[in-house]
């Protein structure tokens, strides 16, 4: 009798412990996304300047690239709909929309020279499955 109460408390023990834990990581992943969230989100219906929109597609395609979001044949990103940030950059001059991709592998130093002074806002923030910011629209303001 003694064993078989020690074994169910051990027992009960382990499976609270499993529960905490996955709840710790729950809990850890949520603020994870929140705080990243918070990053993005921070822009939206603000004008930015073209400098600050260099630093936010470089930060979106380390983000990629640090969580292996696969790529097309054309060396776009892949919507995953869990890890993936696409940023697509709608420009006036030439009324055209372009993903953050041309520009990054065009050479970003070139877009930061071109449009440093040039005024950008984020006229759309879409989230995925996970209420995770996944996708942002830029509108150039100024020429």
């Amino acid at each position: 009798m003694k064993k078989t109460l020690i074994f169910m408390l051990c027992l009960i023990i382990i499976i609270i412990s499993v529960f905490y834990i996955k709840y710790q990581k729950y809990k850890n992943e949520h603020k994870e996304i929140a705080r990243d969230n918070l990053e993005y989100e921070a822009y939206l219906n603000k004008e930015i300047l073209g400098t600050n929109l260099t630093s936010i597609i470089n930060r979106a395609v380390d983000s990629n690239e640090r969580k292996s979001v696969l790529k097309n044949k054309d060396g776009f990103y892949i919507e995953d709909n869990k890890n993936s940030i696409l940023i697509d950059v709608k420009m006036l001059d030439e009324d055209k929309t372009y993903k953050m991709e041309m520009f990054y592998n065009n050479g970003i130093d070139k877009f930061y020279d071109n449009y440093k002074q040039i005024s950008f806002e984020c006229i759309k923030i879409s989230y995925n499955k996970f209420n995770k910011v996944n996708y942002m629209l830029f509108e150039q303001k100024t020429v």
